[in-house]
């Protein structure tokens, strides 16, 4: 029975987390570049030597140890578990509920959540991506223009006369 490799993920501020296969598979990114490293689970390599015991890394330059930790507690929940097909676009996918995990998994300050949303995309990971992008939504759902900025502070540089001209184009979007 051969033994399994580590694999170490490597942050952008060169942390290192040892995380099982399947884990680190929740990433589509990092399941491809395994895919070309190491047998599929299960498989027979008669490449491997089973005296090669040095970790897999593999680099993640676009994400920080503090958004990795978070994304690797996230991938551990659902290690176990298989999403649908992504490649689908079923609408209903798109509008279902979050999953109650998630929500409080990302009931976090918003530059975190910020960050995991790009590092969840830059990782290729559609269901933590669809999830949060699911709770921004969330966060607008339902505000004025002015309550959105206050929320994501955004700054109107708007003139009182551009912005009475762009509700004026935009009316047909208003929810009456």
């Amino acid at each position: 029975m051969a033994v399994e490799r580590k694999i170490v993920i490597i942050t952008s501020d060169g942390e290192r987390f040892e995380v099982e296969r399947k884990v680190a598979e929740k990433s589509i990114l990092i399941k491809n570049m395994l895919k070309n490293l190491l047998p599929v689970e299960g498989e027979e390599d008669d490449d491997y030597d089973e005296d090669d015991d040095e970790p897999i890394e593999v680099p993640t330059q676009n994400v920080r140890s503090a958004v990795m930790k978070n994304i690797l507690h996230w991938c551990e929940h659902y290690k176990d578990h298989t999403f649908p097909d992504d490649e689908q676009d079923d609408d209903s996918k798109k509008s279902a509920p979050i999953d109650a995990w998630d929500k409080n998994f990302l009931n976090v300050d918003q530059e975190m959540l910020y960050e995991i949303i790009l590092a969840s995309n830059y990782l290729n990971i559609k269901p933590l991506l669809n999830s949060g992008c699911k709770v921004v939504a969330e966060m607008i759902r339902g505000k004025s223009p002015e309550e959105i900025r206050k929320t994501f502070n955004i700054v109107n540089d708007f003139t009182p006369e551009e912005e009475v001209a762009i509700r004026r184009e935009n009316e047909w979007a208003e929810d009456r």
